[in-house]
């Protein structure tokens, strides 16, 4: 896979994304589980999905991929601690899943096109490896919104947008991933459309994610690649950790995503 990612897998980057299940970030693709089916989530992370997607269908199975092992040993011990025994965890790239042609009955994929140098060629090998009649489920960010008005935030969205860019990535593609779909070969009356939401607003949500993003830009992946490639300097940095900071102390702060999602059946 083309690195192209902006960040790395640093504390605050798998809380945020550990922070994410099926009901938060995946309930469109629920009505297409049933219990004995054969799974591949692509792009795992640290694994809180892709056990639930084990949970959801406990006599198939589950494997996540990811194209590093940093978070895979985490995501194991996860799936320990909740006795969750039908899902496995392995390096693999999206560009070339590591996989037979129809192999398994739902293929999923969360927040990851938007990192990668290929969104077709990805679309092209979900859809090789799914069984005829299976289903390859998609979701990426499209929008993003806030109140109240903040320097900081906006100058974090305009750094994360262009280092996105810049690393060959396609920063929230989720109006288009239908598009990228029908490219793949999927036929337009064999693609789902639909939105998805989150929204962080009472005090525990703002600190969750306005912590988690602060801390980002303070010491993550994130903020090295930002100063050492010369996208940004420590001041900038520190203008948007403070920006978040004011966000999570403010009752009125609230900063809510858009989702694009896509079940396409082969």
């Amino acid at each position: 896979m083309s690195k192209v990612y902006t960040t790395d897998h640093s504390a605050s980057v798998i809380q945020t994304h550990g922070w994410r299940t099926l009901a938060n970030s995946a309930a469109y693709v629920i009505p297409c589980i049933r219990p004995d089916l054969q799974i591949l989530d692509v792009g795992c992370g640290p694994g809180s999905i892709t056990i639930d997607l084990a949970k959801h269908a406990p006599q198939g199975h589950v494997i996540g991929i990811e194209y590093v092992p940093d978070p895979l040993d985490g995501a194991r011990k996860l799936a320990a601690s909740e006795s969750v025994s039908n899902v496995t965890f392995q390096v693999g790239d999206i560009h070339n899943i590591p996989f037979p042609d129809d192999t398994f009955d739902l293929v999923h994929a969360h927040q990851v096109l938007q990192h990668i140098a290929d969104p077709v060629r990805a679309f092209q090998e979900m859809r090789r490896v799914v069984k005829k009649g299976g289903v390859v489920a998609v979701r990426e960010s499209a929008s993003l919104t806030w109140y109240p008005e903040s320097e900081g935030i906006a100058a974090w969205k305009e750094l994360s947008e262009r280092m996105g860019r810049a690393k060959g990535g396609n920063p929230h593609p989720g109006r288009m991933i239908h598009v990228w779909a029908h490219e793949a070969g999927f036929s337009r009356e064999q693609i789902k459309k639909s939105t998805g939401s989150w929204c962080f607003s009472n005090q525990q949500e703002r600190e969750y994610w306005g912590g988690s993003m602060e801390q980002r830009v303070q010491s993550s992946g994130f903020a090295t690649t930002a100063i050492e490639e010369g996208f940004s300097s420590q001041g900038e940095l520190d203008n948007i950790a403070a920006g978040w900071r004011a966000f999570v102390q403010d009752d009125n702060a609230w900063f809510g995503l858009l989702h694009g999602e896509v079940l396409c059946w082969k």
